[in-house]
């Protein structure tokens, strides 16, 4: 336990980052690959298939949020118990979070048993791309179990610094997706035939099968936390703390549903544009999750630290991370501004859907930059424990800036025209994140130990 927090405490700070994250980040990136795969399968079952899983996306994205902003309250309450040696408090806020977790994720069943089919015929006339929707969505989250509790124990994990385990965990999940893909999807091996409802049992199973791993790991390799389920009452005042920071995490990644959704009623208008949106999400995601894997490793340094009183590795581990994240994302914008047509052609795309997105994605892209930075610095808020200042920054960029703007633009009649909304609304992110930056600095960092 000892050798633990000096890890966390006295490691060199880029070994640490790379030592906390690497593992995250490789896991993200499978996870990444097996969205990726998930279309591409679909795919060749036709476009209206894609254009269905891609109009179910807000809706996943939304459920996601609610299992990581969950975790990642979490993740940062406990990660700050360990930093101030309170052991006891420790397994009480591991246990707490396993409770609220089964409770997320029998409220997500229920809703999309009663609600799956009249989200998906709010975005689409098509009666096929309805059937698909319907069908996809309903079994991704009647069936929700296993990301809520995949989520919640690879937190218990990373939050002790065990991310190796996660790497596992998430890297077999998605595994068992991707072969299962072909075969449900297609219907191979005597299996039957069943198109996009395929591609959503391959999804649940691998992420099923993730959380079993995940337990397994916590129960016999977890020494720092014990949960201790027998004779358990929730704990309310811990609950809240939980909620505090994971909240703001929840409403952040909830107004990206909301803003996905309105993206596709907007471009509801030009069709096959709506399958070129959805088709960009699943390939920026093979940018965006290394991020997110950095940001799991920050996030227990940054709070470890904090709880520790020592402010110097909170600066330095703010500002490596920076580093890190812009470097990422500098590959990410040279990708998908050189070989656009190609990523699009690993989708069965058809010369239309071409057409509209390969401008679509060189455009776009150009917010890379400034979004690696952003997302960063929206963390280092919520390991600080003010991620309300993230969900404000996420709330104008999303909601205030990027739809209104995204509806002006397709005024123009021009769906090339759209996509600009994404930089414009990047830029004043930058502007917004920089401004709390400087604040969370005066009144919390400086003040540290």
């Amino acid at each position: 336990m000892e050798t633990q927090e000096n890890k966390m405490g006295v490691m060199p700070v880029g070994k640490l980052l790379i030592t906390m994250s690497l593992p995250m980040m490789i896991s993200m990136l499978v996870q990444a690959l097996y969205n990726i795969v998930d279309s591409i399968f679909v795919a060749r079952v036709g476009e209206y298939a894609v254009r269905a899983v891609s109009l179910a996306f807000p809706a996943q994205t939304l459920m996601i949020a609610v299992a990581v902003g969950t975790a990642v309250g979490i993740n940062a309450l406990l990660s700050r118990t360990l930093g101030q040696q309170d052991f006891e408090k420790a397994n009480e806020v591991a246990a707490n979070g396993v409770f609220i977790s089964a409770v997320c994720c029998l409220l997500t069943a229920l809703a999309g048993a009663l609600a799956a089919k009249a989200f998906i015929y709010s975005q689409t006339d098509v009666a096929q791309v309805r059937n698909y929707g319907v069908s996809y969505l309903t079994i991704c989250t009647v069936f929700s179990v296993g990301i809520f509790m995949q989520t919640c124990f690879e937190r218990l994990l990373q939050s002790t610094g065990k991310t190796f385990y996660t790497m596992i965990t998430q890297g077999t999940g998605a595994l068992v997706n991707i072969i299962l893909d072909p075969i449900l999807i297609f219907g191979l091996f005597g299996a039957p035939r069943l198109e996009a409802a395929g591609a959503a049992i391959a999804t649940v199973t691998g992420q099923i099968i993730a959380a079993l791993l995940a337990i397994l790991f916590n129960l016999k390799y977890n020494d720092d936390v014990r949960l201790k389920l027998h004779g358990f009452r929730p704990n309310l005042r811990l609950i809240g703390q939980i909620y505090a920071v994971g909240a703001p995490s929840i409403v952040v990644q909830a107004i990206g549903s909301v803003m996905t959704y309105g993206m596709n009623l907007i471009l509801s208008a030009f069709g096959i544009a709506q399958t070129v949106f959805g088709l960009y999400f699943k390939l920026q995601s093979f940018i965006f999750m290394p991020i997110f894997g950095l940001n799991n490793g920050m996030v227990p340094i940054i709070a470890y630290n904090y709880g520790a009183g020592k402010r110097e590795r909170v600066i330095q581990t703010t500002k490596t991370s920076i580093y890190y994240a812009v470097g990422i994302m500098l590959v990410g914008l040279i990708i998908m501004e050189t070989i656009p047509a190609q990523l699009l052609s690993m989708f069965n795309a058809t010369p239309e859907l071409l057409s509209v997105g390969v401008p679509a994605l060189r455009t776009i892209c150009l917010s890379f930059l400034f979004a690696g930075y952003c997302i960063v610095v929206g963390s280092v808020f919520q390991a600080l424990g003010n991620g309300v200042y993230s969900m404000i920054v996420s709330i104008a960029r999303q909601l205030i800036v990027l739809l209104p703007v995204a509806y002006l633009l397709s005024l123009t009649g021009n769906v090339s025209n759209i996509w600009w909304a994404f930089p414009i609304a990047e830029l004043m992110s930058v502007a917004m994140s920089s401004y709390f930056l400087w604040r969370i600095n005066r009144k919390v960092i400086s003040h540290i130990g």
